[in-house]
């Protein structure tokens, strides 16, 4: 009789199975990006609706990217709040926890330091304010920034740090949630150690917040596997609705934020990873799918779940530590919104309202971008953080509505610096702490990073 036999579920597999391109994460997001950019030019060449309103892909690719970064800030607040508990209950094996905190707090203040004086640089040379056509004399900001805010930021409104806003709309009343990372950084870390002190009678309580946890990084990783068509969505959207025409009157200094950027980018991170004798290539190929989704999805917040991901699976930087300081970093560690913006930002205004600035003032800078990001945790925001730069300096803070007009546009490069800086600093510190795994930071970024470490084991 000919042999009828099957083939085994390994044969089936091998057969089937797609080249790496198809199927690697990385290659995936570029795709996104690609095609996003192709969409985004369609969409702009269309025809606006005969109703005046944008056409129906402008609306779907907007629909589509703004859904899928509601999806990943909503993983936001149980991902913090399980991975925190979890990060101090497993923090008291690790003999150093206090020193990895003080660790992590220097670098963010290093790193900042470092991007503001470029920031400042690049401004002085470029002088943005006096080689552009923007007419006006600029509104004032609804929002400001204040140095209070880090205080007050620090109390929790509820035990989620949760805010509700109730608007009025043609009669209609709309209510909608925001929550504050910082605060829930603080419930989630005394829940922790209370969790601890109490000893034997929390632990059905840590072992349910364990399993907690398991469940909401299952369903994280669903979402980030969307990854791919979010980031085409966001990129579309970006390039229909803004294009080039937006930056006009302000391309000089749109210019002068990206070179500052770039530098930040291509030169002090690097030379930053060099120092600690890590590879730069293995860095920026493990952080790089959160660099891009921060670059599309203009929200480190958003990006918080992708980065808190990589930093651990890629870049070999500890659960327990990773948990703990890429969520403090989403709302205090900016390099871009923080320190490069604001600096440069600063000497536009001054120099379109021919308001000198002194020796003083520009220490006053580098203070208000190497604290400032922390006073201001409680409102993060670019806007924010200039609002508290200007008025330090006493500068017109009519001054950022001249700014608004290419705020989309330089918040992606911003957004994307600050998510590499986010997924840096834990990895400097674990490097300098001994606790890096170099194995798997210098891995080669084959197949797919981000499976679960049971469909890893299940898979060999």
């Amino acid at each position: 009789m000919p042999d009828t036999a099957l083939p085994t579920r390994a044969e089936t597999t091998s057969r089937r199975r797609l080249p790496q391109w198809a199927t690697a994460f990385g290659p995936q997001i570029v795709t996104g990006l690609v095609v996003g950019v192709v969409l985004g030019l369609v969409a702009r060449a269309m025809p606006v609706a005969a109703d005046g309103n944008e056409n129906w892909l402008v609306g779907t690719v907007h629909t589509i990217g703004s859904s899928y970064v509601k999806l990943l800030t909503v993983a936001v607040i149980p991902l913090v709040f399980t991975a925190i508990v979890s990060s101090i209950a497993n923090l008291r094996e690790v003999a150093n926890a206090a020193r990895l905190a003080v660790q992590t707090l220097l670098w963010f203040a290093i790193t900042a330091f470092i991007a503001v004086v470029i920031g400042i640089v690049i401004g002085l040379v470029t002088q943005p304010g006096s080689h552009t056509t923007v007419t006006g004399a600029g509104k004032e900001p609804t929002t400001t920034g204040s140095w209070w805010a880090f205080v007050t930021g620090l109390v929790p409104s509820n035990f989620l740090g949760l805010n509700a806003k109730t608007t009025l709309t043609e009669g209609a009343a709309s209510t909608s949630l925001s929550f504050n990372v910082l605060q829930l950084l603080v419930v989630a870390a005394a829940i922790g150690i209370a969790a601890l002190k109490v000893g034997a009678k929390a632990e059905p309580f840590l072992q349910f917040n364990a399993s907690l946890l398991a469940i909401v990084q299952k369903v994280l990783w669903w979402i980030i596997r969307l990854a791919p068509i979010g980031t085409a969505a966001l990129i579309a959207n970006a390039v229909a609705t803004y294009g080039w025409d937006a930056i006009g009157s302000l391309g000089w200094f749109t210019a002068a934020v990206y070179i500052g950027l770039a530098i930040v980018f291509l030169v002090v991170y690097p030379v930053l990873i060099r120092a600690h004798g890590l590879s730069v290539r293995a860095f920026y190929s493990g952080v790089w799918p959160a660099t891009q989704l921060g670059f599309v999805s203009r929200s480190s917040i958003g990006t918080l779940p992708l980065t808190e991901r990589v930093t651990e699976r890629n870049l070999g930087v500890p659960r327990e530590y990773a948990s703990f300081a890429v969520p403090l970093g989403s709302t205090t560690k900016m390099d871009g919104c923080a320190a490069v913006y604001p600096a440069i930002a600063a000497i536009f205004v001054a120099e379109f309202y021919g308001v000198p600035l002194s020796f003083t003032d520009y220490l006053l800078v580098v203070v208000v971008s190497v604290i400032g990001s922390a006073a201001t945790a409680g409102t993060t925001g670019a806007t924010v953080m200039l609002t508290l730069t200007l008025s330090t300096l006493g500068l017109p803070l009519a001054g950022v509505g001249l700014l608004l007009a290419v705020e989309p546009i330089v918040d992606m490069g911003r957004t994307a610096v600050n998510v590499t800086g986010q997924a840096l600093v834990p990895t400097l510190v674990a490097k300098r702490e001994g606790i890096l795994d170099e194995t798997r930071y210098n891995a080669e970024r084959t197949g797919d990073p981000f499976v679960d470490d049971d469909e890893t084991v299940a898979a060999a």
